[in-house]
């Protein structure tokens, strides 16, 4: 089975980005390319601090679209919760 992944990275401005991709190490390293989302160009490195795995695509949007509507304290209680 194919898994994707709901991930987030800091970016060194500080800032959090949301994405979803199956191989989070690669998508990582495009995005410290500047080949990744536009958001997160000329804000690397990026550093990855959360990762979620989730059983298909449209789950994996769902996810993403919860994560994005989370204030900034949210996100980073679940940044914690995850690192712990």
């Amino acid at each position: 089975m194919n898994q994707w992944h709901v991930y987030m990275v800091r970016c060194k401005d500080g800032t959090l980005y949301t994405g979803i991709a199956k191989d989070v190490e690669h998508r990582v390293a495009q995005h410290n390319l500047g080949q990744g989302a536009k958001y997160t160009r000329g804000r690397g490195p990026v550093v990855l601090v959360y990762r979620e795995g989730v059983k298909d695509r449209p789950a994996a949007l769902r996810r993403e679209h919860e994560i994005k509507q989370l204030r900034l304290t949210e996100k980073l209680a679940v940044i914690d919760d995850f690192q712990s």
